[in-house]
């Protein structure tokens, strides 16, 4: 287990911060680059055991603001495939390295950036109408997946959810509401790997203050800023930190 310094909490805490807003108030899409940021600094595997109960801290603080608001339906079709797709998490975990991981949280976070930036130029269009039942699990199964393995479902989960047509508050309520479902769900298979330790374990006790701070913030948030202004930080970071665990985990 690789020592953390003082560089690494502070990277945390503003890891922790960053997660807490995105999850409280802006869908939780963004959410898995505190972790990507984190892997910078230490292993990917460590990073993501640090991350997820401070995710799952910012889901039971921000559950209780949209409590019942969420399309139950669109809930339970991600949550129907994301099972799945969590157990495929495994999987691949159980059989790849620290430099894959790298590889795969950097492309997955580029791999977001330019989807946004594509959709905002209008070179690829949101679903002109609902996406079908199917259309829903299989997002679950990405959703999952992808979760498992960066704690970055947000994206595929937002594909389904755009085309349905909620409105923000509905919206925002139904992916805390599956990502609650998906990181009590992937707890225990990261206990099994070895991702949780007494470490990390303590550092979480150090950083929850600051999650449950970003998850307060976002709430609020989520009613008064622009969203544009937040994901364009969002973007910023993305895009430089994955590069970075790109570069990394081919030299």
């Amino acid at each position: 287990m690789q020592t953390m310094g003082f560089d690494v909490f502070a990277i945390a805490v503003f890891a922790a911060l960053f997660a807490g807003i995105s999850k409280g108030g802006f869908g939780s899409g963004a959410a898995f680059a505190g972790a990507a940021i984190l892997a910078i600094m230490i292993s990917p595997g460590v990073a993501l055991g640090i991350m997820l109960p401070l995710l799952m801290l910012i889901d039971l603080a921000s559950l209780r603001a949209y409590w019942r608001q969420w399309s139950g339906r669109d809930a339970a079709l991600l949550l129907v495939g994301g099972l799945p797709g969590v157990a495929l998490g495994v999987l691949l975990f159980q059989r790849t390295d620290a430099d894959v991981l790298r590889l795969l949280i950097g492309g997955i976070a580029i791999g977001f950036v330019l989807w946004q930036l594509a959709m905002r130029a209008g070179l690829l269009r949101r679903a002109a109408g609902a996406m079908p039942v199917w259309g829903g699990a299989l997002a679950g199964v990405v959703a999952g997946f992808t979760s498992f393995v960066s704690h970055a479902g947000g994206p595929p989960a937002a594909v389904y959810l755009l085309s349905r047509g909620l409105d923000k508050t509905r919206y925002q309520a139904t992916t805390v509401l599956v990502f609650w479902v998906f990181n009590i769900t992937k707890a225990v298979p990261y206990g099994m790997l070895g991702l949780f330790t007494r470490e990390t374990l303590l550092f979480d006790l150090a950083l929850a203050p600051f999650a449950l701070l970003g998850a307060w913030i976002g709430v609020r948030a989520h009613r008064i800023i622009p969203e544009r202004v937040f994901f364009a930080i969002t973007y910023i970071l993305l895009a430089m930190t994955g590069a970075k665990l790109i570069w990394d985990g081919l030299t």
